[in-house]
């Protein structure tokens, strides 16, 4: 079954499937040859569905092997709109970088929307496994979490496991299977609280709190710091953060400061003229080559 799902005219299917490194990760992976993002949906008292997303100029077209129930097509059309953010209103933010020469290309381009999980959890599970570690390591904790926690749909690929999942096993299943070192307890004491109704990241989307509030609550979940909190702000949709890593300030040393390291300060100076859409603008300039002369 093919299902469609009109998109906005502003919206590019490349430069937000492949925004950030989550493509990469499963239950997400992608195929360039084809241009075809890959998810397996968890869907509530069902085997999870494995979609596959491909774009034409005006809608998205996702693929299903099996003909789903209607109430199922509407929790796979709720997940997609979701993490392809298709119901984010881009054009404050175009506004704001359109008469900048070394930024009107984000307009052009139809970039600014970052790719995110259907759930502020499996964000918030993923984003602790970017933490002190290479991204090799990175994807080696989540194809375990994957692989060995998830359930399992007719096609045999595996969603993203559920709290409750990731709760049921001790914490030697992230310290020598996942192998998530100084995360192991984290992970466990993390899926109790939001399994047990005590945490719900999910709220996080619609929270009123001013965005330094916001991430301090964010901060209370052990192994969340500055990064990763506002890391996991920009999914939610707050881009007056700039998520800072040795990745970024090695990219921005580069491009604009003749390969020379800038201090954090510098950093935030040069976006500051974005005001509360800063650390967008600064994500799209850092990953403005990843797609140069791919584009559609």
């Amino acid at each position: 079954m093919n299902i469609p799902i009109p998109t906005p005219r502003d919206f590019s299917f490349r430069r937000t499937a492949l925004s950030h490194g989550w493509y990469d990760l499963p239950p997400f992976s992608f195929d360039r040859d084809t241009w075809t993002l890959t998810r397996v949906l968890d869907i509530d008292n069902g085997a999870p569905v494995t979609v596959k997303i491909t774009a034409t100029p005006h809608a998205l077209n996702v693929h299903v092997a099996r003909q789903p129930s209607q109430r199922t097509v509407a929790r796979i059309v709720r997940d997609v709109r979701h993490a392809l953010r298709l119901d984010d209103d881009m054009q404050t933010f175009y506004g704001a970088v359109t008469d900048d020469p070394d930024f009107t290309w984000i307009v052009r381009q139809g970039a600014g929307r970052l790719l995110r999980s259907p759930t502020v959890f499996e964000d918030l599970v993923k984003t602790i496994c970017t933490t002190n570690c290479s991204w090799a390591l990175t994807d080696k904790m989540v194809r375990e979490l994957v692989n060995n926690l998830g359930q399992a749909g007719c096609d045999g690929a595996r969603a993203f496991p559920t709290p409750a999942a990731m709760a049921a096993v001790p914490v030697s299943f992230y310290r020598d299977v996942m192998r998530s070192g100084y995360r192991a307890p984290y992970f466990k004491e993390l899926a109790e609280r939001v399994a047990a109704d005590e945490l719900d990241p999910e709220s996080w989307l619609t929270s009123e709190l001013p965005t330094p509030e916001l991430k301090r609550a964010m901060k209370r979940v052990k192994g969340v710091g500055d990064y990763a909190a506002e890391n996991l702000l920009k999914l939610v949709g707050r881009y007056d953060v700039l998520a800072l890593d040795s990745w970024v300030r090695g990219k921005f040393a580069r491009l604009h400061n003749r390969n020379r390291p800038a201090t954090d300060k510098k950093i935030a100076r040069h976006y500051a003229r974005f005001n509360t859409w800063r650390g967008l603008a600064l994500w799209c300039d850092m990953t403005k080559d990843w797609l140069e002369g791919n584009d559609e």
